[in-house]
């Protein structure tokens, strides 16, 4: 019989990720948090409500790692500050800037909208290991609310916007994007 007790489980993604770690990235990127963090739902990233001492309040979504490659984001990005340049509303991710020199610190993109975060080690660690790697965006909180689907002014809305939004998609395709994919019916032999 196998002994288990010797297996140690790998650690979950972001066990390092404290909300210290979360404060000390946006303040990497010049945005000095007053240290009030609200976690919000999510169900892949890490995802916190952010209040700075300028009065502001972000969201900063830390990504999953292994999950997109650095491509897949900021093409994500781009797509997001594309919609918001076409007035859609859309809370597209800030551009970021280090304000002075942070070895922990590394931004991604042109323009500069991935931050990777690797805080230093702990040098009271026994065993050194290095910090993993987060990468995150921020973004302006915006509010928003359930849209009155009874409503045919809502839903007329609702179909200009999505009209919008694929018009945008349209002008250039997503190269690193994954895609879903799936048979159509067409393609099925009659009778099937």
């Amino acid at each position: 019989m196998p002994d288990d007790s010797a297996t140690v489980p790998a650690p979950a993604p972001y066990a390092d990720l404290t909300p210290g770690g979360v404060l000390d990235a946006l303040d990497g990127v010049g945005l000095r948090g007053d240290g009030r963090l609200i976690q919000l739902n999510s169900y892949e990233n890490r995802v916190y409500q952010a209040f700075l001492e300028d009065g502001r309040v972000v969201v900063a979504k830390f990504y999953r790692p292994a999950r997109w490659s650095d491509a897949q984001i900021l093409e994500e990005h781009q797509f997001a500050r594309e919609l918001e340049a076409d007035d859609l509303p859309i809370a597209a991710p800030l551009v970021l800037a280090s304000p002075y020199a942070n070895p922990c610190l590394g931004l991604v993109g042109e323009p500069a909208t991935l931050g990777h975060w690797q805080p230093e080690v702990d040098p009271d660690d026994d065993d050194r290991t290095p910090s993993p790697v987060y990468r995150f965006g921020v973004a302006p909180r915006r509010a928003g609310r359930a849209p009155e689907l009874e409503s045919p002014h809502t839903l007329a809305w609702l179909g200009r916007l999505l009209g919008r939004l694929h018009t945008v998609g349209a002008r250039r395709p997503f190269v690193h994007r994954r895609t879903a994919a799936t048979p159509s019916r067409a393609s099925r032999p009659a009778g099937c």
